[in-house]
Order: C-alpha cells, then sequence, then structure tokens
C-alpha cells in the first residue's frame, strides 16, 4: 500500500491548476444513464472515484470512453442500449456515490436493482431519503439481502417532495430521476451546493426542464427524452481549499488557476481573519503568506452550503495547529469527522475533542512523523501538517487520497514542496 512522504519545511510558489469537482462529475456521469445520445463532459478528473463509477457504468452496456481534448481531459459516454439495470455489490461498495445509478436506471428503463453502498444501513448517512424521494415518484422498491430492487411500470410521475433535512445525495438522486418523470415534481427543501446547480444546468443543456436552480426549491417538469451534449465540470471547491489551505500552511505565494473563488468564500474568509492574504485573480485565486507571522486561531463550525464546508474541516483544523491561540472546530454536519485529531497529535498538534467540537491550542512546531489517513479529508489534513512539521512525516494509507486528488505530489511538488510517494505492495482496502 503506498504512503507518502513530506520533508517539512519548504514554502511553495508557483501555480496549482484545479481539477474538475469530483463530486459533480460522478452525478454527471450517472446521467449518462438518461439518454441514448453521447454525453461528453470535459474538465474531467481522472480518480479512483470516476474509475469505479465507470466501471459500473460499463457494467450496464454504456460505452465510456477516456480520452485528451483540447481544454485538457474528457470523457465520452454513450448509453445507446443498457444491457444491464444490475448494479451488484462488488462496483457499488466501493464508491458510496454510486448508489445514484438507481434514479437514472429507473427512470429510463422501468426497473433497477442495486446493491446498497458498502457499510451502509438504513442509519447512519442514511439512503432512506433516497429511496422516499423515489417511492414518492411512484416507484415499487423492496429491500432484500443488501439489494434494492425498484419497479416502475408505468414510468414514474411527478410529485412533491420536502425533505425533511438537507440532502446532498438525496437532491441529485430526486433531480436525476425525476428529469423523466410524467408531470411536474418540486423538491423542497434542496441543497445547493454548486455541484448540484452544475448537475441541473448540464441536466437543462440535454433538453430537462428545471427552474429554481441554485435554490431550495426545484421545479422539473418531466420530459419523454432527453438528448446529449457536451459539458465542462465546474472547478472542484475541495481541492481549491485544500490547496489555498496548504499554501497558507507553507507560506509563500500560489496562484490557483482553474478555479473560481467564489465557491470557497466561507474558507476564504476565515484565512482572511487568520491572516492570509487571499485576492481573486482572473481565473482563479492568489495565496500570499509570510510564514515568519504567526496566523491568528479562528474559530469555524461547518454548515450547509454556501457555509463552512465539512469537507475543508481537516484541512482548516491543521491550519490552526500552529497558529496563535486557542480555536473551536465545531462539527455539525457529519459525526465521526474528527478520526485526523489522533494522528494531528502525533505530529504534535494539541487539540481536545468534546462531542462536536474541537478545541485546538496553537503550538509553535509540529514535528515529523509516522501517521495514518483515516478518510479522504483526513488525509489531505495530514499532508498539510506534513509541509510545515520539522523533519520527515510519512502518511499511510493515501488511497484515500486517491479518491479525491488528482497529481497531488506533483501539484505539490511543482511548487516546491518536498513530497514523494512511496509505493508499497499489496491493497489492504
Amino acid at each position: 500500500m503506498d504512503s507518502i512522504a513530506i520533508q517539512g519545511g519548504a514554502q511553495l510558489f508557483g501555480d496549482i491548476p484545479v481539477s474538475g469537482a469530483k463530486n459533480s462529475a460522478i452525478k454527471l456521469m450517472a446521467a449518462s444513464i438518461l439518454t441514448d445520445q453521447p454525453l461528453l463532459l470535459t474538465n474531467m478528473p481522472r480518480l479512483a472515484d470516476t474509475r469505479f463509477l465507470g466501471q459500473l457504468l460499463r457494467q450496464f452496456g454504456i460505452e465510456v470512453t477516456e480520452r485528451d481534448g483540447a481544454d485538457g481531459q474528457e470523457s465520452l459516454f454513450h448509453a445507446a442500449e443498457l444491457t444491464s439495470t444490475f448494479a451488484p455489490y462488488d462496483l457499488v461498495r466501493q464508491m458510496r456515490a454510486s448508489f445514484n445509478v438507481l434514479g437514472p436506471l429507473l427512470a429510463r428503463t422501468g426497473e433497477a436493482k442495486v446493491s446498497l453502498p458498502g457499510g451502509c444501513t438504513i442509519g447512519a448517512r442514511p439512503v432512506d431519503l433516497h429511496l422516499q424521494a423515489l417511492t414518492a415518484l411512484g416507484a415499487e422498491i423492496e429491500l432484500d439481502e443488501g439489494y434494492v430492487t425498484a419497479r416502475a411500470p408505468k414510468g414514474l410521475q411527478g410529485a412533491e417532495i420536502e425533505f425533511p433535512f438537507v440532502s446532498v445525495g438525496a437532491t441529485e438522486h430526486a433531480l436525476l430521476a425525476a428529469v423523466l418523470a410524467q408531470g411536474t415534481t418540486v423538491l423542497r427543501r434542496a441543497a445547493r451546493e454548486p455541484e448540484i446547480g452544475d448537475l441541473a444546468q448540464c441536466l437543462t443543456a440535454m433538453g430537462a426542464k428545471i427552474e429554481g436552480i441554485d435554490t431550495d426549491v426545484l421545479t422539473i417538469t418531466g420530459v419523454s427524452s432527453l438528448n446529449g451534449t457536451t459539458w465542462s465540470v465546474i472547478p472542484d471547491r475541495v481541492e481549491m481549499g485544500s490547496y489555498a489551505v496548504a499554501a497558507a500552511m507553507a507560506g509563500g505565494e500560489v496562484r490557483l488557476t482553474k478555479a473560481r473563488a467564489e465557491l470557497i468564500g466561507s474558507l476564504t474568509d476565515k484565512m482572511i481573519e487568520a491572516g492570509i492574504e487571499v485576492s481573486p485573480t482572473a481565473d482563479g485565486v492568489l495565496i500570499k503568506r509570510d510564514p515568519k507571522q504567526r496566523l491568528k486561531a479562528v474559530d469555524v463550525e461547518t454548515a450547509i452550503y454556501p457555509g463552512f464546508a465539512t469537507d475543508l474541516q481537516a484541512q482548516f483544523m491543521a491550519l490552526m495547529t500552529t497558529a496563535e491561540g486557542v480555536s473551536t472546530v465545531r462539527e455539525t454536519i457529519f459525526e465521526n469527522r474528527f478520526m485526523h485529531v489522533p494522528e494531528l497529535a502525533r505530529l504534535g498538534a494539541d487539540i481536545s475533542v468534546h462531542a462536536g467540537e474541537a478545541h485546538v491550542n496553537g503550538v509553535e512546531v509540529l514535528h515529523g512523523a509516522q501517521v495514518m489517513a483515516t478518510d479522504l479529508r483526513a488525509s489531505m489534513c495530514l499532508v498539510i501538517a506534513g509541509l510545515v512539521a520539522e523533519g520527515e512525516t510519512t502518511v499511510g494509507r493515501v488511497y484515500h487520497l486517491d479518491r479525491g486528488f488528482e497529481r497531488l505530489e506533483e501539484k505539490l511538488g511543482a511548487c516546491g514542496a518536498d513530497i514523494r510517494r512511496i509505493k508499497g505492495t499489496g491493497d489492504e482496502h
């Protein structure tokens, strides 16, 4: 199993191009199920998660072609004929979001059998909202031996759906199903993340009729079929925010390109408050910091978009480990999102956790050590801490990183980071 080694202390100078958003790309890939015409996605990230979903789409008989285009990496999806509507556990378990193929399969063919995500029960991070939305649209749902069997022999029907709380996955899933439903569907308390707007706009370009994009009420008038289109995936705001924090942690001057500064406004506001210089540019954002000037401790609380993203909480906590004073990081979205704290402590961070809050008492120096990634965001926070830790930091289990960060060592290394990948043997995940 691979690991990443970082020799701390190097400042960062240069440009980092931001990849297309993973969380948008995988839902746009699922949208290819809805049409028998080609869907071309440009600005496509090449990640473990997009590779897993590509394998699943091929299982349905969809042609998937990856290639280099005029504006970078692109992928062509052509579902001329669906030869299967079965999504087996061995493929779905590798990525939770692949469950969202259920709605498009059901909308186009009237039936589907999809495994519940790996390690998932109807409970923590539940899929029950997804199934309730599909049931409201007229689907007949059965759960049996870890699989969801769904049928809509007369097609899906428009419905009024009010989510009990904001759910990104359920909003996307209902949207993907409703575009081919008969009649009008209204989604209330819909999530407003930029990736949902990207999906809705792509579906509109494919012929869907959607009103209220980027609001919490989406109105979808069903159509009988969708056409193909060419669509550019929006920049990945989590990658953008992560590299912004990395640049701030190490010090120096880094320009994030192919980016949109407004997507991470809740983060950059806090970075400015901490003493970091942040400036929008024509195609992204510039991060500057003199590492001789110690940062100021700043409190953050995660919230649904446009609030502070839970997917940037771990990275910001790493930044606060060497800030002057005590910062409070409050997590309100997911439980168990502080699993990176013991690993940061191995580097010398002083952090205490009480229920949904972490109190970070900034220290002057971190020290390199062997640490273990517990999830995707925790992986990146350990890399960020390693950029300033004295000596060498080795981050294990970086297959988590490979799920969400494309060419990480190359991008940081091009700006002066002393970072390298150590190839391992075997596969433990």
